[in-house]
């Protein structure tokens, strides 16, 4: 069996019960990750989130001119801070940077962007340029470096579809939709006898790690409790299991999950103020719920969308463009707005330019928060100073 195939086939789990056969079960390994104090969480806004919208230009008279059925008043904008601010739905966003707990770096992108969905999602998941393509994400090249075997709980991806970012040439991420329901069970023998076929061996190695995997989680979950009241939604409630799981110290690297619906082409006032507000409050319960347990300052939490949506408005919502901010939480950064305004006077063919290449916030959060050289899995972008 090709290894690609069957991990294609063992490396999604979405909360059932996965049924091997009993010789899968005969295979040991061991923890192997090389492990450290901090991790990261990563929130993608899927559908091209509206950054101008979101993290306001308000003292810009053109936003206004450019933006006359979408613009957010200025006297709704909160948390103001030298001619930006959030939407009003956001405004634990601007608590949190009134803390000097959140970062905002500004008119984030790629050369030569590209405005389709998935082509976009793709370049940010593998970190490579627009006319390029990898089939391992950064985060799985970065997993496949550190980890001397491979390891199921390296990366933890709370969704019901696997994200490129977190696949390498090993399977050390698991995709979970519910960890509470990943129960796998265990019939482990301590002596085994390596047969003359290396794919089955790899075979039975993978499979033990399915369990080994989902035995980590379980005690990870045992380990921890929810003390702090997380909203009834999809994100909230994988934040929450993030939270559970770090508290419970799985030791995991790097955590993922996603938030659908930024794709506001039409009534994006009533669309993308209900998505904000579920992201506000999902990641202000998960921040709480982190500081209350003082470990705040080893978690990173970085929200970003594959890119941003048009300047001018199209009557109803925005069409997709390019550069956008992102956000970061945690981790002891520096609680600034990190670079320019949106300089709405000078466009691309009615896009925002981007000043800041994605790739070197990527290169930044392995450098100062894992303490790897980005080089090494082929970012050779700088690394920023000044957001840590």
């Amino acid at each position: 069996m090709n290894r690609r195939n069957f991990l294609s086939l063992t490396g999604t789990f979405t909360g059932g019960m996965l049924m091997l056969p009993d010789f899968l079960h005969a295979f040991g390994s061991q923890n192997s990750l090389i492990q450290g104090e901090q991790c990261l969480v990563f929130v993608q806004l899927n559908g091209g989130n509206d950054g101008l919208n979101t993290f306001i230009p308000f003292d810009n008279p053109l936003y206004y001119d450019l933006r006359s059925k979408i613009a957010i008043n200025k006297d709704a904008v909160v948390g103001k801070n030298h001619g930006m601010g959030f939407h009003p739905s956001l405004k634990n966003f601007a608590d949190m940077l009134q803390n000097s707990d959140l970062t905002v770096v500004q008119n984030v992108g790629y050369p030569e962007p590209v405005r389709s969905h998935f082509r976009s999602q793709e370049i940010w998941q593998t970190a490579t340029d627009s006319n390029k393509y990898l089939n391992e994400g950064w985060l799985g090249r970065y997993l496949d470096l550190q980890c001397k075997e491979h390891q199921p709980t390296a990366g933890i991806n709370l969704d019901s579809i696997d994200n490129l970012a977190l696949k390498g040439i090993e399977p050390n991420s698991i995709t979970v939709k519910n960890p509470s329901n990943f129960k796998i069970k265990s019939d482990k023998v301590e002596t085994v006898t390596l047969s003359d076929n290396p794919q089955l061996d790899f075979v039975r190695k993978i499979a033990n790690s399915v369990t080994e995997g989902s035995d980590d989680i379980q005690n990870a979950l045992s380990k921890s409790t929810s003390d702090t009241n997380y909203e009834k939604t999809g994100l909230s409630k994988n934040l929450e299991w993030i939270a559970r799981l770090i508290k419970g110290n799985l030791n995991s690297k790097v955590y993922y999950t996603s938030l659908g619906g930024f794709d506001t082409h039409d009534n994006q006032l009533a669309i993308h103020e209900r998505k904000l507000t579920e992201l506000n409050d999902a990641v202000y319960s998960f921040y709480q719920d982190l500081k209350n347990a003082k470990l705040l300052q080893n978690v990173t939490l970085v929200v970003f969308s594959e890119f941003g949506r048009r300047v001018k408005d199209n009557g109803k919502g925005t069409d997709h463009g390019t550069a956008a901010p992102m956000f970061i939480i945690g981790g002891n950064n520096k609680g600034v707005i990190f670079g320019n305004n949106p300089n709405l006077a000078n466009l691309d063919n009615g896009d925002l330019k981007h000043e800041i290449d994605f790739r070197s916030v990527y290169a930044t959060l392995l450098d100062k928060k894992l303490n790897f050289d980005a080089s090494k899995i082929g970012i050779s972008n700088p690394s920023l100073s000044g957001i840590f």
